[in-house]
């Protein structure tokens, strides 16, 4: 800016007659050269009173048109609520089918070793149980062979009776000989069939014939001063018996 525009710029003091110009006659020419600015009356939007300002409630009902509307339909969202559940339930469904399949293969797997173990103890039983059953078979066996045996004994010593002319025999021929004076004790039937065939063996021998009805037809037995020789019937199937195995009690 050139010298004579800032002087143009300002004024420069005037002189009067009076004098120099004082300060407030300087502050009305300034305002004078400037156009003074004042705050014009403050109003509302719509007038001056603010009547026309609408109210809030006023307004609502302009912003209740503006209400968000659903994009989809009640069908459609049915439809995907139905599908949800369905879903929802079908897993449901998967997990506990699942965990069921899951609990009973556990109980099963658990039955089965359990079932397997006792297999299993039966097994290693088995052999025992095998040779235990086999001796009560041959025990059994064995007993009821022998009944069979002494019915049958019986029965031919009752029909032949003469078959006690062996046992006598026997007796007879024991080595040692019996010492003092052996007495034959026999059954009462018997005596007259051994005094009509070995009378004479007896009385070479010095035994004595004597009846006792302690003692089973086809049996007898001799008692004398060094001993006794026992051929009662009873006798040999308990000696036939402790051959087999078996015990026979004294009485039967």
């Amino acid at each position: 800016m050139s010298d004579s525009t800032r002087n143009q710029g300002q004024t420069a003091p005037r002189h009067d007659n009076a004098g120099p110009m004082r300060p407030a006659s300087l502050a009305r020419q300034q305002m004078t050269a400037w156009q003074r600015w004042e705050m014009g009356e403050v109003r509302t939007l719509s007038g001056q009173d603010g009547s026309d300002v609408p109210e809030p409630s006023q307004a609502e009902p302009a912003l209740s048109g503006l209400e968000p509307k659903l994009l989809i339909d009640e069908a459609e969202l049915q439809r995907l609520r139905q599908q949800a559940q369905d879903a929802g339930a079908a897993e449901g469904h998967r997990q506990g089918h699942a965990a069921g399949w899951q609990e009973g293969y556990n109980a099963g797997l658990d039955m089965a070793r359990s079932e397997a173990d006792s297999l299993r103890q039966i097994g290693l039983a088995m052999p025992a149980a095998l040779r235990l059953a086999e001796k009560e078979v041959a025990d059994d066996l064995m007993t009821l062979a022998l009944d069979i045996a002494r019915q049958v004994v019986r029965q031919a010593l009752s029909a032949e009776p003469q078959l006690i002319l062996a046992a006598v025999r026997e007796l007879l021929q024991t080595e040692p000989a019996l010492s003092g004076t052996p007495r034959l004790l026999l059954h009462a039937d018997d005596m007259p069939l051994i005094q009509q065939y070995l009378a004479e063996d007896l009385q070479a021998a010095g035994w004595l014939l004597r009846a006792d009805p302690g003692i089973t037809r086809g049996g007898c037995r001799v008692q004398a001063n060094s001993g006794e020789l026992d051929a009662t019937l009873e006798t040999r199937w308990q000696r036939v018996a402790a051959a087999l195995g078996r015990s026979i009690p004294s009485h039967d």
